[in-house]
């Protein structure tokens, strides 16, 4: 399919064929043309193959590629009889020969979990403002996720590191508009408490500075501008915990002053490009859960609402033109998707609609950076698509995709201030993402580097979209990925978490992951999923464990029918809700899954909300109407809640937890665990205590996956690599140690115990060795509660327990007849 994939799958054979280290290896591939097609193989081929192998005596593998089947055949025929002398005999002097086709290649190598969830080579590369610079994410010598800069593009000894972060990694950062500075974010052990911190990327060796060095407090969203490059706006809820408001900050002192305050209700905040002033906000009503709009012409005056969405309703600000009597918003009012329209910022009636689709909402928008005018839209349904309003963007896209592989996902990452370089990945669903630098000007494209270059030499399953058909009629727009393209295979069914989230079409570690292993993946966009429109989205209001849950079952029930994947042998694994989907399916629904994999997934949806963070405040009574009124009908969260309905379960459980998580709590996976232990169900609970929500540290990452593995080849007979614990996992077994803590005390108890009573039992037992012709089965009788005792008592003391003594009388009896 490409000369590169072509080659390193020759090499991988070439090493395959020969018992050590070559020393010659050949790697020839027969030319596709006319006057090779009409000839045979034994007239066109062999003799050069002959020359080959009598010209080179070191040679120990010849690797031919062909491009016909034709070819292929005839050089099989011509091998046989060619390399072997009468009689089947090998001749003398042969060598490790083997041929391939491109249309059979075949690669079920497993894929080390460390390639897949280990740190990334590069990633989230960024152009600095003034375009001379190139940021980027890469490891450390400590495998640690670090910020790189590059001075010129396309030169790898010019990479330098300009922080150094020795723990979690950092994965999220930005350039302040100096082009001097990069600022990025971190929490403490997954808490979500985000800090900024920044880095003078020029002075080598200098010491990244805490921005916002407030405890508890979370920076969320950064603002730069370029009229104002030594000044960056953050929003914080340093004042109250439950909200954010907006505070400006000196790069070059540190001074942090407090810009907007929040009235208690907004939940996003917008910022004027020109003015560089606050003039935006996006508000939730705590009440009725409708959200307003709001504008207000600066920084002086007061608020007013440009737009209000009720309950039900979906959208949200984009940006100001570049005058600021406009702007661009997404609604979905008077239609089911979202559309982008501009409206008068003065009056707030619609001035234009510039982009809708009838199948799904708005994704995103790319925005002029010198004029703010809409330059595309995207909409992701099955994959993305793009409408142009620029013809110059039209043009540009058109070369990026000559440029790019067959049926990618073309994105825009980072442009320079004067919109003239673009930083492009290219997304596929079967390979790593790849990242070019687009010179707009010249129409050229120059490529930078592939996140996880060690991917390609493994064969990634490819992700097919699927609709599928819920029993009300409802169509979900869903995700295949086959481990086997005929036969049917256990199915893993992969639920997204959210809910108010989606699955899309693209590259997936879980996915490739589960697919090497040798399990077929289905991704659902249950209704609730976001992006399909707000009827879709709110069919699954008061829907948790019920219509949303029956949505997951439908789509295995398909899989079933369609002989994807085989019955009885399909796992349900999931994160967040994901993880409240596991749960669900394994007490809802017992009879359809054979194991469930749960990562930070909530147990009781009251305990849930009670516990939720402080900022969420605003978003709580949505959460009410969206999961159910949990609050004030005990009765419904009894019935939703998995906690309440455990004795169900009748498959192994493997459950995943952060310590830190300040969305579900650990104690959400606490109360399930030790119910289940009460009632003597079988769980394994993995803990990692520096862990929020998900896992943030490739070691634990590994470590959770490779157990996760051992869990499902164990359960759905899928492949594993043997588990070894990686170097700087911080995992924790509290159902082991648990087990442990209370063998251990039980040991202490009976150790006593047997050692008041040893000596009575073993004077009795000595009497009856010695007695030389008992009853046998009296005998027996009477020495099998000694046995056990005696058995108990060697496996509490960690020893080999004794071959029982009427054991030893009946061999004893029998060889003396």
């Amino acid at each position: 399919s490409s000369p590169q994939r072509l080659c390193r799958s020759l090499l991988r054979m070439a090493l395959q064929c020969c018992p050590s280290a070559p020393s010659h290896v050949i790697l020839c591939g027969v030319r596709d043309t006319p006057a090779w097609r009409r000839q045979p193989f034994a007239d066109c081929g062999l003799p050069l193959l002959r020359q080959l192998t009598t010209a080179t005596p070191g040679l120990q593998a010849l690797v031919v590629v062909f491009l016909t089947a034709s070819h292929h055949r005839s050089f099989r025929r011509c091998v046989r009889c060619s390399y072997r002398g009468r009689g089947g005999r090998r001749d003398a002097n042969p060598i490790a020969l083997r041929s391939w086709h491109r249309d059979s290649c075949s690669d079920s190598r497993l894929i080390p979990k460390d390639v897949i969830f280990g740190n990334p080579q590069y990633e989230s590369p960024q152009l600095s403002p003034d375009g001379l610079l190139l940021a980027y994410l890469k490891p450390s010598s400590d495998n640690i996720l670090n910020v790189w800069v590059r001075r010129q593009f396309f030169s790898w000894t010019a990479d330098r590191q300009v922080t150094d972060d020795r723990y979690r990694g950092i994965t999220s950062f930005t350039w302040a508009e100096d082009s001097n500075t990069i600022l990025y974010i971190q929490d403490d052990g997954g808490d979500e408490n985000f800090h900024v911190w920044s880095v003078d990327v020029h002075n080598p060796g200098s010491a990244a500075r805490d921005l916002t060095p407030f405890e508890g407090v979370k920076a969320q969203t950064i603002f730069t501008n370029k009229r104002f490059p030594s000044t960056i706006m953050v929003t914080m809820n340093r004042r109250t915990p439950t909200c954010f408001d907006v505070h400006r900050i000196d790069l070059q002192t540190g001074e942090v002053l407090l810009d907007t305050e929040n009235p208690g209700d907004v939940t996003e905040w917008k910022v004027e490009d020109e003015t560089f002033e606050v003039r935006a906000c996006v508000a939730t009503d705590p009440v009725d859960s409708s959200t307003a709009i709001r504008v207000r012409d600066s920084s002086e005056d007061g608020w007013r609402d440009l737009l209000n969405l009720p309950y039900g309703e979906e959208g949200g600000f984009v940006g100001f033109s570049k005058d600021a009597r406009s702007c661009f918003v997404c609604t979905s009012l008077e239609r089911d998707t979202t559309e982008l329209v501009r409206l008068d910022v003065s009056t707030g009636a619609r001035m234009e609609t510039i982009a809708s689709s009838d199948l799904c909402d708005v994704d995103t928008v790319l925005v002029d950076k010198l004029t703010h005018e809409v330059l595309a839209a995207s909409f992701n349904y099955a994959k993305v698509t793009y409408q142009f309003f620029d013809d110059q963007t039209a043009m540009d896209f058109a070369v990026l995709r000559q440029q790019g592989p067959p049926d990618c996902t073309i994105n825009v990452v980072s442009r320079d201030r004067e919109d003239n370089k673009w930083i492009v990945s290219f997304g596929r669903d079967n390979g790593p993402t790849k990242y070019v630098l687009f010179f707009r000007e010249s129409a050229y494209c120059a490529p930078l580097f592939v996140s996880q270059p060690e991917l390609a030499w493994y064969r990634l399953a490819p992700m097919e979209p699927v609709e599928i058909k819920a029993r009300d009629g409802l169509r979900m727009m869903c995700f295949l990925t086959r481990a086997r393209e005929t036969a049917a295979c256990p199915l893993v069914l992969l639920v997204h978490g959210g809910p108010w989230s989606r699955d899309k079409w693209g590259y997936n570690p879980y996915v490739q992951w589960l697919a090497n292993r040798g399990y077929s993946v289905l991704q659902v966009n249950y209704r609730g999923s976001l992006g399909f429109g707000k009827s879709f989205l709110h069919a699954g209001d008061r829907g948790w464990g019920t219509v949303m849950q029956d949505d997951l079952t439908d789509a295995v029930r398909w899989a079933i029918a369609e002989e994807i994947a085989l019955e009885g042998q399909i796992c349900i694994f999931g994160g967040s809700y994901g993880g409240y989907a596991c749960l669900a399916g394994l007490t809802f629904t017992p009879d359809l899954y054979c194991c469930g994999v749960d990562i930070v997934g909530p147990s009781n949806l009251k305990t849930l909300l009670d516990s939720i963070p402080p900022y969420w405040a605003p978003f709580r009574n949505d959460m009410l109407k969206r999961i159910g009124d949990v609050d004030s009908d005990a009765n419904f969260n009894r019935r939703v809640s998995p906690l309440f309905h455990v004795d169900r379960i009748r498959v192994p459980l493997l459950i995943a937890q952060g310590a830190n998580d300040p969305r579900v709590k650990q104690a959400e996976a606490d109360q399930i665990v030790q119910v289940m232990m009460n009632k003597g169900t079988p769980i394994e609970y993995v803990l990692y205590p520096d862990e929020g929500h998900g896992f943030g540290r490739p070691p634990n990452r590994i470590d959770f996956f490779g157990r996760a593995e051992v869990f499902l080849a164990e359960h759905l007979g899928g492949r594993a690599e043997p588990f070894v614990q990686p170097e700087g996992s911080t995992a924790q077994l509290p159902v082991v140690e648990e087990a442990e803590r209370q063998a251990h005390a039980h040991r202490a108890d009976l150790q006593a115990l047997v050692a008041s009573q040893s000596g009575q039992r073993r004077a009795e037992a000595t009497v009856h060795e010695q007695h030389e012709f008992p009853s046998v089965g009296r005998w027996v009788e009477r020495h099998r509660s000694h046995q056990q005792s005696e058995s108990l008592r060697h496996l509490l003391l960690g020893k080999e327990a004794p071959v029982p003594l009427w054991r030893r009388w009946m061999k004893k009896v029998t060889k003396e007849g």
